[in-house]
């Protein structure tokens, strides 16, 4: 297979940098890996998908890209992942907390099972915690650092997924809040990207309307559907320089939607 190539030295933005991306085999995490690889990042790949990990680094560069399993949920493995990080490239620089799952397709509360929500938490929740705080444990001696949460639309506006999910990604908000504080001062910054519902697996598994075109009649920007290359671009910007003075942001990517009620808009939709 042949290697996906990088950007001259001029244009890259990560340049000299590592980063480690949970979740990084599929979907949006494989994106953020081609990504930040191009743009000269040693990348980490950390996900349970064993082969579709592997198989994202040998179609990047071997010796730039490694990949290591980890759940999100062990503790044991997410300190694996950040020394694994720290021994192959010698620091890190990134921590992209992006695995997530949805739960049960069940927007009805009654219908919701105890286990269901607690399994949603421990991944989507626990595991931005996780990371964050062995990615700090590293970041705080070399007094810099950018730390990065996958979160959702839906960490802003109620009803969009179901009770697990939404509540999951809304208490990551204010995980990221607390740490930005928290971590300021040593330099660290610590933001989120909120995208709205991209074509991936994951949406598939519980979104009801899934076909594109069905989204798009939803979407307040026309003529653009989100994709996973969207949200990579946007964590490239928190993950680069070019943010170096952002920090406890939460940049929504959603086309203008959540700021649309449907029911009063005076604009044809």
């Amino acid at each position: 297979m042949e290697s996906f190539s990088v950007l001259p030295p001029e244009a890259r933005r990560l340049e000299g940098k590592v980063a480690l991306i949970t979740g990084g085999a599929s979907g949006v995490g494989a994106s953020t890996a081609r990504l930040f690889y191009k743009h000269g990042a040693k990348v980490v790949i950390a996900d349970m998908q064993d082969e579709l990990g592997h198989s994202v680094c040998k179609e990047l560069n071997p010796q730039s890209t490694t990949f290591v399993h980890c759940d999100v949920t062990k503790e044991t493995d997410v300190e694996n992942a950040v020394n694994h990080a720290v021994s192959m490239y010698g620091k890190l620089d990134i921590m992209y907390n992006n695995a997530g799952i949805g739960g049960e397709n069940k927007y009805n509360i009654l219908e919701n099972t105890q286990a269901d929500f607690e399994q949603v938490m421990r991944v989507n929740l626990v595991g931005p915690f996780l990371g964050t705080k062995h990615a700090a444990r590293v970041m705080i001696p070399a007094r810099k650092g950018s730390i990065i949460n996958t979160v959702s639309v839906s960490s802003i506006m109620g009803g969009l997924a179901p009770p697990a999910y939404t509540s999951s990604k809304t208490a990551v908000i204010g995980l990221m809040k607390n740490t930005a504080v928290e971590l300021g001062r040593f330099g660290i910054r610590v933001n989120c990207v909120s995208p709205y519902v991209i074509l991936t697996p994951l949406a598939k598994d519980f979104v009801r309307q899934y076909e594109e075109g069905t989204l798009n009649l939803y979407s307040n920007l026309k003529g653009e559907v989100l994709k996973p290359e969207g949200v990579a671009e946007a964590a490239l910007f928190l993950g680069s320089d070019d943010s170096k003075y952002v920090s406890g942001h939460n940049l929504v990517i959603d086309g203008g939607f959540s700021i649309v009620n449907q029911g009063f808009c005076m604009y044809p939709q």
